[in-house]
This record gives C-alpha cells, sequence and structure tokens, in this order.
C-alpha cells in the first residue's frame, strides 16, 4: 500500500493586513491626532473660523478620511473638551484617593487644573467653551463641569473644618478659584518667559497668599515726660 507524500506548511508571508488589535490602536492614534489637531487650530483660528479642511490640510488627508474617525465640527469639539474635563477629574479623583490634608489636596487640584488649561484639550474650554455646540451637547458637559466644581466646594469646607483656610462662601470660593486658573488658558503662551508649571505655582501663592504686604507691628508708643519722670 502506498502513502502519499506529507504536504508540507506554505512559508508564512508578512501580511499587508494588521491583526484587528493592531488596527483599533492604530485608528485610535489617528483619531487623537485629528483631535489634537483640531483643538489648536480652534484655539489659534476661532472654531468658526476653521473648518474640516483646514483640519484635513493640516494632517495631509482628505476631507472625506476625517469623516472615519469623527462625525462632525461639533463632535470633535465635543471630544476635546470632553477628553480635558475628564483628564481633570481623573486628575482630581487620584489626589483624593490619596488623601491628606486638605490643604495639600486643593494645592495639588489647583496645580493639575492649571496645567490642563495650558494644554490643547484645556485650552479648548476655555477659549471655545460650549456655546457653539448644540444644546443637548450643553447639557452634558455642563454636568461634568459641574463635578469638578462641586469637588473644589468640598475641599474648601474640608479645609475651613481643619483650620487651614480662613472661614468663607466655599461656593463663590470654588467659583473665584477655578475662575482664576481657568484665565490661564486665555492668556497663556508656549514661548512666554514662564513654563505651564512656573504659571501655575505662582498663580497658586497668589490665589491662597494674596498679594497684600503683612502689616508691620506697631512700634511702642513713647511714653511722656511726665510720665517718665514719675
Amino acid at each position: 500500500m502506498t502513502t502519499s507524500p506529507r504536504r508540507r506548511s506554505p512559508r508564512a508571508i508578512a501580511s499587508p493586513w494588521q491583526a484587528p488589535a493592531g488596527r483599533a490602536e492604530q485608528r485610535e492614534r489617528k483619531r487623537q491626532a485629528v483631535l489634537q489637531t483640531a483643538a489648536r487650530l480652534f484655539n489659534e483660528r476661532g472654531f468658526h473660523a476653521t473648518s474640516l479642511d483646514d483640519i484635513a490640510e493640516c494632517l495631509h488627508v482628505s476631507k472625506p478620511t476625517l469623516y472615519y474617525y469623527v462625525k462632525s465640527k461639533d463632535d470633535i469639539l465635543l471630544e476635546c473638551v470632553r477628553t480635558a474635563l475628564a483628564l481633570m477629574q481623573a486628575g482630581i479623583a487620584d489626589v483624593r484617593q490619596r488623601g491628606g490634608r486638605a490643604l495639600d489636596q486643593l494645592i495639588a487640584c489647583m496645580r493639575i487644573y492649571a496645567g490642563i488649561v495650558t494644554e490643547d484639550f484645556g485650552q479648548c474650554v476655555i477659549r471655545i467653551g460650549e456655546d457653539p455646540l448644540p444644546p443637548p451637547l450643553r447639557k452634558e458637559l455642563r454636568r461634568l463641569k459641574a463635578g469638578i466644581d462641586r469637588e473644589f466646594r468640598h475641599l474648601i469646607e474640608e479645609g475651613v473644618a481643619e483650620g487651614s483656610l480662613r472661614r468663607c462662601d466655599p461656593k463663590l470660593a470654588a467659583f473665584m478659584l477655578a475662575g482664576a486658573l481657568s484665565w490661564i488658558g486665555r492668556w497663556y503662551r508656549p514661548d512666554g518667559p514662564l513654563t505651564a508649571a512656573q504659571i501655575a505655582d505662582q498663580g497658586i501663592a497668589l490665589l491662597l497668599g494674596g498679594v497684600l504686604a503683612p502689616a508691620a507691628p506697631a512700634a511702642p508708643r513713647k511714653r511722656s515726660l511726665r510720665k517718665a519722670a514719675a
């Protein structure tokens, strides 16, 4: 009885198609590049003055290619702002989880907040905001912002309770601190004389310490000659 020759396995050939996991990773990198480029253009030119054609031109792709990664210009702005707010929430949650004095946590959260508003996505929150978005999307972003505001209020309340912060209206104090830190995203320039970290440190010191010099102690009053003689 004759046996048929064993078939040899074909030599493996490098496939030009990536595995599903590799394709998903590559797609996400490209999607992030679209968002980062769009955020930078929105901040430099304004949302309404930036078109999808502008974004595609900067990325050296065609406009139809963008639709594989995003739905619309509104969708891009939503993702940019949502990314920044998610980074803030994650940073604050990490600080809260580590614990410690409320004042130290507040300073750490303020530093995170200030750092993010100097980056492309964070600047979108401050310079572009939610106004260009349709009402349903604005509502979602306001919900995210409210969560960050609540964390600042709680930290201020805890700081007052532990005695590291003076008594104040936590709501008003949170609005003032966040508002001042947010404005950094308006005027910050990467090529300026101070780094983002230096601006954050100096800004936080001013917000918590104020700008008034401590009052000099009053000089002791001289006794009158009559009292001195007596």
